[in-house]
């Protein structure tokens, strides 16, 4: 493989990572954007998103299940539970103590992604068939292999196009433009940015604040599941500790952007995809070393740009 090949190869797989790592990055920067409450429990919301996607296919028939069926099903389904968890978690766990110190919203929201890991431990641990990769509850399970390998470039090609990359791209790609159109354009993604901008003022003008904040984990909770599909269709392996991982990924991308900013969460997932591929497929034994260039990339930025990439300095609200 020569030196083009190998950048443009990297670059198809730190792009799609990075794609997958925004869905679930944008959750996080919309509620915090909205509340400023750092969601911990969002990754594992994802996570569960994943088993329930393993469990549909499974129970459909597994690797027998043409992917023009799996697609639609898993993306009218998974994201209807992910959005209704996420909003459960709102509804019962953050919004009685929204008026309580942050620490305390902190906390919970720890606490909610405990119960999620252990829910997903439960989960694959259920005597089921199509959970591949041993019976244990703590082994990770196979995902049915919808897709294949086929190299879209043909197969003499050095660089390895695969339908999957495609299906990343030609799902996550419509999603975030019509997630900025609905921010920017509607009257309800106006209320969002008023009540973010200021909650109390935005209260006085006439919007519902509790609604706005129930719509919000509502998209972001959707956002995890149309994660949640594609991660285990890309990854082919699913396993109830991911959530940690993914989520680390989502709100180190969020931060590196710019926390509460869209644009600056898709920017930070994508450089975050870009590193993890160079560090995998480049540098000898530089998996293990992606975390440590991820959080040093992740510090330096901070140091000379506190807000993040495209954050830009605001008034602490009083």
């Amino acid at each position: 493989m020569t030196t083009t090949e190998l950048i443009i190869q990297l670059l198809i797989t730190g792009l799609a990572n990075g794609l997958i790592i925004a869905l679930i990055a944008l959750g996080y920067t919309m509620v915090y954007g909205i509340i400023e409450l750092i969601n911990f429990a969002h990754g594992d919301v994802m996570m569960l998103g994943c088993f329930l996607a393993l469990t549909i296919v499974g129970l459909c028939g597994g690797e027998q299940l043409s992917p023009w069926i799996a697609l639609p099903l898993l993306f009218l389904t998974v994201p209807f539970f992910t959005a209704g968890l996420n909003w459960s978690v709102e509804k019962l766990a953050y919004k009685p103590i929204r008026e309580a110190p942050k620490l305390t919203a902190l906390v919970s929201a720890i606490g909610v992604s405990f119960v999620f890991i252990n829910i997903g431990m439960f989960w694959g641990g259920l005597p089921m068939d199509v959970f591949g990769g041993g019976g244990s509850a703590a082994s990770a399970k196979s995902f049915p292999d919808l897709f294949g390998w086929s190299n879209l470039l043909g197969e003499q090609s050095a660089v390895l196009l695969t339908p999957r990359d495609v299906m990343v791209a030609a799902v996550t790609i419509p999603l975030m433009i019509g997630l900025t159109f609905f921010i920017n354009r509607t009257r309800m993604g106006t209320a969002m940015r008023a009540v973010a901008q200021n909650p109390t003022a935005a209260k006085l003008m006439g919007i519902d604040v509790d609604r706005v904040i129930g719509l919000t984990f509502i998209i972001g909770g959707a956002l995890a599941g149309v994660a949640s599909v594609i991660t285990a269709l890309y990854t082919g392996s699913i396993h109830f500790q991911m959530g940690y991982r993914n989520g680390m990924d989502a709100f180190t991308a969020a931060v590196l952007g710019g926390i509460g900013n869209l644009p600056g969460a898709v920017l930070g997932a994508l450089l975050i995809g870009l590193v993890r591929a160079v560090m995998e497929g480049y540098v000898p034994n530089g998996g293990q070393w992606s975390n440590t260039v991820v959080f040093a990339l992740l510090i330096l930025v901070l140091v000379f740009r506190p807000n993040g990439i495209l954050g830009s300095r605001v008034r602490e609200k009083v």
